[in-house]
């Protein structure tokens, strides 16, 4: 949630950053009618309610006919502050409801412009020239089939479009990531945690995935109860309406991921880039308002340390403004080479939320000024699928084997994804 103080003293910052983003510019406005309107019934409330107070210490020591004609008057007030009572509750819910809608204040560093109009900070590595070496380069589908290690028409015969196996040294692949990423995470202070992954709506309402995101998110109503995209909402909603104490703190989260893809009919429908279903490590992190930034390039730093022992080709992407989703004021990208597609794909993210996750959630910290909103920040370790498919495709080999990278091979126990 934004911060209403920051919203009245500078609302055209607020309009700005609701139209580079794309969002409608006029919630502004609205909220700050919305804002006075609400201000205005919790002091008429709380006047009534002092009046009523002290009309009743008078009727206490009132006696006879004047007791009764206060008697009749503290009735009458009474009446007057649960109607007022009533006018608070419904101008508050109005405004809290505008509030939510108005995304996050945009870092004015951010790139402004659509998906397509990021910046790039960086490049690492040069991608292959198989042609030097010989041979065409097969596809994540391919490879996975030689070697028997993605199985995405079984995975469409049992689940449905966009849904696949892990089989064999594929499934042993994910295993080996997975570790590999968390004891990186461990070593870097993060604390591993297993999350859940069907949450409540106050966890999704919360880290800002029921907006404009609501279309990818899966929702069982019966149960009311979402299944979240990403790891990212239980570790945002594990610390809810806690003030805590030692910051920075940080997690590393594993968990399935699932994601409708509502918005992508037609975009990369064959192979596992674009899924349903997935597995990813996730780093968290609270701390202090002021540290945030330099914790975002922390993020950003642990995630290239970990592709570049991978050795995959890669760049890093400032986020455009109109991409970054509601919560995030800017957001890192780092994208691998993909040779068959002689392009670069999206493989991590990560994400400076400031304090608009901890205003919905209610997480906040103490220091000499009193008690406030931390910052949160998410990053990305190692998203199975697309990791899959930028170690398959950069490494293959003439024969249809994949070259294991070395930092792997103690987590993997082979240095040869094999022919099965």
């Amino acid at each position: 949630m934004i911060d209403l103080k920051a919203l009245r003293e500078n609302p055209e910052a607020f309009k700005n950053s609701q139209k580079v983003r794309g969002e409608d510019p006029a919630i502004v406005d609205q909220l700050l009618a919305a804002d006075d309107a609400r201000r205005e019934a919790i002091s008429e409330f709380e006047s009534l309610r002092a009046e009523q107070n002290t009309l009743s210490k008078a009727v206490g020591a009132a006696k006879g006919d004047e007791k009764n004609s206060l008697l009749e008057n503290a009735k009458q007030l009474a009446t007057a502050v649960k109607s007022a009572d009533a006018k608070r509750a419904e101008a508050e819910e109005t405004a809290n409801k505008l509030a939510l809608l108005i995304a996050n204040l945009i870092d004015p560093a951010a790139p402004i412009g659509g998906e397509a109009d990021f910046k790039v900070i960086e490049k690492v590595g040069t991608p292959r020239d198989f042609k030097a070496e010989g041979f065409e380069p097969k596809d994540h589908v391919e490879i996975g089939k030689i070697i028997k290690a993605i199985d995405t028409e079984r995975g469409a015969k049992v689940a449905g479009a966009r849904s696949y196996y892990l089989t064999g040294v594929g499934a042993l692949l994910e295993l080996a990531l997975v570790n590999y990423a968390i004891s990186l995470a461990v070593k870097a202070g993060f604390i591993p945690m297993i999350p859940p992954v069907l949450v409540k709506p106050a966890a999704m309402e919360g880290t800002g995935f029921l907006g404009q995101a609501a279309e990818n998110v899966y929702h069982l109503k019966e149960d009311e109860l979402y299944l979240v995209g990403t790891s990212e909402v239980p570790l945002a909603a594990f610390h809810m309406d806690e003030i805590l104490d030692n910051l920075p703190i940080r997690y590393a989260g594993y968990s399935p991921c699932f994601r409708r893809e509502a918005g992508s009919y037609g975009k990369d429908t064959r192979g596992i880039i674009r899924v349903h279903q997935f597995d990813k490590v996730e780093m968290f992190t609270f701390c202090k308002p002021e540290d945030a930034k330099a914790e975002h390039q922390r993020l950003l730093n642990w995630e290239k340390e970990f592709f570049n022992t991978l050795d995959i080709p890669y760049r890093v992407i400032d986020v455009a403004s109109g991409d970054l989703g509601a919560s995030a004021v800017r957001k890192f990208d780092i994208e691998a080479w993909i040779p068959t597609q002689q392009a670069y794909r999206e493989v991590t993210s990560t994400s400076n939320c400031t304090q608009f996750q901890a205003r919905r959630l209610n997480i906040r910290y103490k220091d000499e000024n009193g008690t406030k909103a931390v910052a949160t920040l998410n990053g990305t370790l190692v998203a199975i699928p697309r990791t899959i498919v930028a170690i398959l495709e950069n490494h293959q080999q003439k024969d249809g084997s994949v070259k294991v990278p070395k930092a792997l091979i103690p987590y993997l126990g082979m240095d040869t994804l094999v022919i099965a």
